[in-house]
Parts: C-alpha cells; structure tokens; sequence
C-alpha cells in the first residue's frame, strides 16, 4: 500500500466527490460517484464500491493517496491496447456500445448477469463477435463449476473465446473448471479480493491474471505482485474515471510484457467525465498524467451530504491503509 498517510484534514481539503452519469446500467448503477484528491503530486481517485466495508475499500484509498501524494514509476511504453467493455445489454444494442471503442480489436462482453439466461448471453457475444475479431467474457464469478461447463461450450459453438474472465467465485472451483474445459480461465476477483492475491497462480486456477490498481492498493503494488506473476497480465479498470483510468494505463505502461489488450477503456460507459472523454485511437489510449478539469468537477459535484458520506469513510479506512 502506500507509504505515505496524509493528516485527515489535508485529505479532506483537497477532496472533490463527483457523480458520472453512466450511458447505461453497469453494476447494478447508473450513477458512479468517486472521491477525488487534488494532491501535490497529481490527482488520486477513491472509487470503493459503496457496499465495500473499510478493510477492502482502504486498498483503494491507499491507490488514491500514492496518486495524489508520490511520484510515478517509469514507463516502458507511451499507448496501451484497450479492448471494448460491452455491459449486459441486448443483442441489438451491441453495435451502439461498439461504437465508442473505434478501432478496438479484442471486446469483453459481460455475461451470467442476474435475470438473464445463457441464450442472452449467446446472443451477445454472437452480435459483438461480428464487428470484432477478439472477444473475451467477464462472468464476474456468477457460475458453478458445472454451469461454467455448460456456458464455456455455448459460447464457443460459434467462435473461440481469448478467455473467460472469473466464471466461478472461488479458487478451488477455477482449478476444478480448468480441468473441464479447454477455453482459458483468467482470474479477476479471486486475485484483488483475496488475502493472499498470488494463491490462484500457486494453485494452477488460472491461464491470465487480471489486475486492478485500485483494489490491490495502488500502481507500485499492483507491479509487485504482477513481479511475482507468471502468467500472463491485463490490467484492467474498477468502473474507474478518468483519475483512475490514467492509473491503469500508467501501470500498464511500467510492465515488462503486455501480450494482451487492457481493460481500460471504460470511460466511454460515462456520459460525462472530469476531463473530456479520450477516444481510442486504433485501439490504443495514450499513456499521460491526467489533471481533472476544474469547470467539469465542479458541474459533477455530488450533493453535500454524498461528499461527508465519503469523508466519514475516508475516516474509516484511513487508518487500515498500512
């Protein structure tokens, strides 16, 4: 985590909480409300999900305070390959979402949403499967094994998959699944949520390794543990604005290797940001500090009562970040 913890009243002075209007639902949310810290070395984002209790949601301040408060790592590289975010939507909605990705060339569709069946899923990863050549899926943990099975085959009946991302929730179910199938099996949240996030790799749970800053405590940490990694990495985005997005791309730009395209390219799910939006170009986004724009904070704002929500959990993880 990081090594400096600023006094609670300096994190308070420098904190901007903002709301973004998303395009459509994505999470459960339509509305994504981050806490911003306008700090001496660069803007940090504290996005902690809201149901996040304070020993979780503490990595993710400590990413915002290494932002705000200390330099950043060298890069090895000045643009990163993004792929397409395309959320649960209907089949005919994927050329819509499609088009804020122009030139992406790899696209992960989410799929085992809650209140939908796996026709639906086909069905998407079929329509996005006909504008992209690459396309991944994102199960966010919501299969059994045997559900995993079923799914794996289905959605390959038309065309490979690069790889599943998180089909079933544990480490031990990931292991069994990759036994099962032949598609590769990439770990999400059995990494950033875990007490021990290189446990899926010691247990052979998975083919890739995707890796958040925010939720692993911030850029210099999240390359550690990919240091200790030997599979293959694609840094990815928490729902992140343009603050945190800028973090990803950062630490995408600092790894030795980067064989596959980034999860960073969620921006285009917002319908307004605190910097004007970065179109991919060719696929890649440019690797560059992020300064939010003072005119498009201040129209963002979140209410009084939503930013001393975010101060009282600034108090309450603040102290759990070391």
């Amino acid at each position: 985590m990081s090594t400096v913890t600023p006094p609670l009243d300096d994190l308070v002075d420098r904190l901007h909480v903002v709301a973004l209007p998303m395009r459509v639902r994505f999470r459960g949310i339509t509305v994504r409300e981050v806490a911003l810290i306008e700090g001496p070395a660069g803007w940090g984002e504290f996005g902690a999900f809201v149901e996040y209790e304070p020993p979780e949601a503490a990595h993710w301040l400590a990413s915002a305070v290494e932002a705000a408060y200390e330099p950043a790592p060298a890069v090895r590289r000045d643009r990163i390959p993004i792929n397409a975010t395309v959320p649960a939507v209907a089949a005919d909605r994927v050329p819509e979402v499609l088009n804020r990705f122009p030139g992406a060339r790899t696209a992960k569709v989410k799929v085992a949403e809650p209140g939908q069946s796996l026709a639906d899923d086909v069905a998407r990863v079929n329509a996005v499967r006909a504008l992209v050549p690459s396309v991944r899926v994102d199960a966010n943990g919501g299969w059994t094994v045997d559900e995993a099975v079923v799914a794996a085959s289905a959605l390959t009946a038309d065309g490979p998959l690069e790889y599943i991302e998180q089909p079933c929730a544990t480490v031990a179910e990931l292991a069994q699944l990759r036994r099962r199938v032949d598609v590769p099996i990439a770990a999400d949240e059995s990494i950033r949520k875990a007490d021990d996030p290189l446990r899926v790799v010691r247990e052979g749970a998975a083919d890739v390794a995707v890796l958040k800053v925010a939720p692993l405590g911030g850029v210099t940490r999240m390359l550690e543990i990919a240091d200790q990694i030997d599979i293959p990495i694609v840094v990815s985005s928490a729902l992140d604005s343009a603050v945190g997005i800028g973090r990803g791309l950062l630490a995408a730009a600092a790894l030795p290797d980067l064989p596959y395209a980034c999860g960073l390219g969620t921006g285009g799910l917002f319908v307004d940001d605190v910097v004007e939006p970065a179109a991919p170009v060719d696929g890649y986004l440019s690797v560059a500090p992020v300064i939010a724009d003072p005119a498009r904070v201040a129209a963002l704002t979140a209410t009084p009562d939503r930013r001393q929500w975010w101060i009282d959990r600034i108090k309450a993880c603040r102290p759990l970040m070391s």
